[in-house]
């Protein structure tokens, strides 16, 4: 049980940990990045029934559909949520960074948990696959989350408006382009590799922009 609970624990949090000391110039306090991750987690067990749920009443008439509403938009829009109603209004969201490592700790909240409960019901022979794409996409859709809506913080009018949609949007597509090709092609492998390196780029790509506007904001 204690293999179990470290390996389904251990990416999410050198994941975390990497986005979290990226943020080199005004860190967010450790008990608010640990609230954000336990709402994260708080948010596995809801969206598992209301999955259940859907899946054994045939709700969906396919795949791809269900994988959009019950997968891609239900979880992401959840994460969301506490996201924009618990840390955006907050003091400490006080650069555009602090979106990204927020975005990140809920995701992860999530994933680790989910990740923990999906190695009880299948075995720890699950671990590194499971740390290579279901735990760090979640990580990288977070970072997106946190982006676009530390973009919508520090920006006025109706861009702030697009920025905070943007911040939903984005995460339930790319979540649900992501479901989709592991239930819709047989050769799934062949297509998630690329599909995982522009995720990362793409992630990693925003998360730079962030830091460089901490670095101009700094400047005298």
């Amino acid at each position: 049980m204690i293999a179990i609970i470290s390996a389904g624990i251990a990416p999410g949090l050198a994941l975390l940990c990497y986005f979290y000391l990226k943020d080199q110039y005004e860190s967010e306090p450790i008990y608010m990045v640990l609230r954000s991750f336990i709402f994260g987690a708080l948010l596995v067990f809801p969206i598992m029934f209301i999955q259940y749920v859907l899946e054994t009443e045939s709700v969906f008439p396919s795949k791809i559909l269900y994988t959009f509403v019950a997968v891609g938009f239900l979880e992401e829009f959840f994460k969301w949520f506490i996201l924009f109603f618990t840390i955006y209004q907050h003091v400490h969201f006080n650069e555009h960074y602090d979106g990204i490592v927020y975005g990140v700790s809920v995701s992860l909240g999530f994933a680790t948990l989910e990740n923990i409960v999906y190695l009880f019901a299948n075995g720890v022979e699950y671990a590194f696959g499971r740390a290579i794409l279901p735990v760090s996409s979640h990580a990288l859709f977070g970072v997106l989350m946190g982006y676009y809506l530390g973009k919508g913080k520090f920006s006025i009018g109706d861009n702030r408006k697009k920025w905070i949609l943007f911040s939903c949007i984005i995460p339930i597509l790319l979540h649900s382009m992501y479901d989709s090709i592991l239930l819709s092609y047989m050769n799934w492998r062949y297509i998630m590799l690329p599909f995982m390196l522009f995720l990362w780029w793409f992630a990693l790509h925003k998360a730079k922009k962030a830091r460089v506007k901490i670095i101009d904001s700094k400047l005298p």
